[in-house]
């Protein structure tokens, strides 16, 4: 697999991650109790902990994309294993 392939596959990875971390601990300030100010989203975040979700979801990407590539470079999942595409003879 070519190096440019590999980073684009990560980088689509990492941004799917991405947004299933966001939620993760995040309490807003209508759940808190607290008063919301006129003018802010009372869905707001009070602490996103954004440099905890980038680690977060650098290591769980990395993680996917690991046994992704050992799967597919093993040759475990082929494209002819996917049932609804044609075979492909050689």
């Amino acid at each position: 697999m070519a190096l440019t392939s590999i980073l684009a596959i990560y980088f689509i990875l990492w941004w799917v991650v991405l947004f299933t971390v966001l939620p993760w601990g995040n309490q807003s300030l209508h759940e808190a109790g607290d008063d919301v100010e006129q003018g802010h989203a009372s869905s707001a975040p009070i602490k996103p902990n954004l440099g905890r979700k980038f680690v977060a979801t650098t290591l769980i990407s990395g993680v996917i994309f690991v046994i992704g590539y050992a799967v597919i470079s093993n040759g475990l999942i082929t494209v002819d294993d996917i049932p609804f595409l044609p075979k492909y003879e050689y």
